[in-house]
């Protein structure tokens, strides 16, 4: 077991990887169940998949549990789903001292985050993300929201975990697809602030997909050690952990023109969006075409689709795009807020970014 500590004072906690840690999960959660109640958040494919391996866990080490499960999919991420965990919660008189364990990808995750941090003013709660996004990104920083038709991610709070628990066996359930999408969220780390690991990225991409024990763990710990650093400096997003959403505010417009239906996959739409922000770093002069056509490569040999026009989702409205990332909460005072490369590894936040410029860019690349 790998551990990596994420040092926020009285808000720190561990995140622990490596194998088999579905089956030790009530030993590691016991000491933050002081209740010995336990409330699981799921949906139901992760639950038919891994809930029996931790009800089992928890029964061993005396933690009563119930299950709350929720259909699979972006959707169960809205008012509708964060009222029928809440109120599920409530329904169970959940005490101050019970906790929520969040079983599943970045929407249970994130809604379970959620309903944990507002359910009577606050309740602890334990992320066991079981998709390889989750375990890279979601799952550590206390990022917690739900989608409404305005925007993805507009409605939430931060209210970090008390322990992250990141089983490398539960992604042998995955197909490709998923752990491509994950992998976008790896690619990223690298993306933003180490170019060394671009590199290693470049070499060992397909190891990474393919579910390989070493390149997995590598990269899994690399990408979370690099995010917890990130959020020690930076909780709330105030400043550098806004680095964090590299290609994500056009990566959330091509989710939002779906409508969130599951049609594209986020880290799918992550990597459109990176691809996007190097094309726009390098036409304004950030950083050399060299560059953005690197990443574009590397995305592709990945198997990510960049072209807009072959996206699943396609065809994309410009118009529509550039008008949801003009909601976005990174923006102020009405002026688009992107993260930017000036090359590898070397990400910035341009505060100011010309929207008839990234209107044109959307225009040329959905046409």
């Amino acid at each position: 077991m790998n551990t990596i500590h994420v040092k926020l004072d009285a808000r720190s906690y561990d995140v622990h990887t490596g194998a088999n840690l579905l089956a030790r999960a009530g030993e590691l959660i016991a000491p933050y169940a002081p209740s010995n109640r336990v409330f699981i958040v799921t949906d139901e494919t992760v639950a038919r998949l891994h809930r029996p391996a931790l009800a089992s866990s928890l029964d061993a080490a005396g933690l009563k549990n119930w299950t709350i499960t929720l259909p699979p999919g972006e959707s169960a991420k809205s008012f509708t789903g964060l009222e029928m965990v809440t109120r599920h919660l409530l329904q169970a008189n959940i005490s101050r001292k019970d906790l929520v364990i969040a079983l599943g990808g970045g929407v249970i995750g994130d809604l379970s985050g959620l309903a944990a941090g507002i359910v009577k003013r606050g309740v602890d709660f334990v992320q066991i993300p079981t998709t390889l996004l989750a375990q890279v990104d979601s799952s550590v920083g206390g990022k917690t929201a739900i989608d409404t038709p305005e925007g993805k991610n507009l409605i939430g709070l931060i209210h970090q975990p008390k322990l992250v628990l990141a089983d490398l066996d539960v992604l042998g359930t995955l197909d490709i697809r998923q752990m491509r999408a994950g992998y976008a969220e790896i690619v990223k780390a690298a993306l933003i602030g180490d170019a060394e690991f671009f590199d290693w990225c470049e070499q060992n991409a397909a190891a990474v997909l393919l579910g390989r024990p070493e390149a997995l763990s590598q990269a899994i710990a690399t990408a979370i050690s690099f995010k917890a650093r990130i959020v020690e400096q930076d909780e709330t997003e105030q400043g550098v952990r806004a680095l964090l959403n590299l290609g994500h505010t056009f990566a959330h417009a091509l989710e939002a023109h779906s409508a969130y239906d599951g049609t594209l996959l986020h880290g799918e739409a992550v990597a459109a969006g990176i691809a996007l922000a190097f094309k726009l770093s390098a036409q304004l002069g950030h950083c050399t075409q060299a560059d953005a056509d690197r990443v574009r490569r590397h995305l592709e040999a990945a198997g990510f689709i960049t072209d807009l026009r072959k996206l699943p989702g396609a065809p994309y409205d410009a118009q529509k795009l550039t008008a949801v990332m003009a909601a976005d909460k990174k923006n102020d005072a009405g002026k688009l807020t992107l993260i930017l490369a000036r090359g590898i590894g070397r990400a910035f936040m341009d505060r100011d970014a010309p929207t008839e410029v990234v209107l044109e860019l959307l225009q040329q690349e959905t046409k």
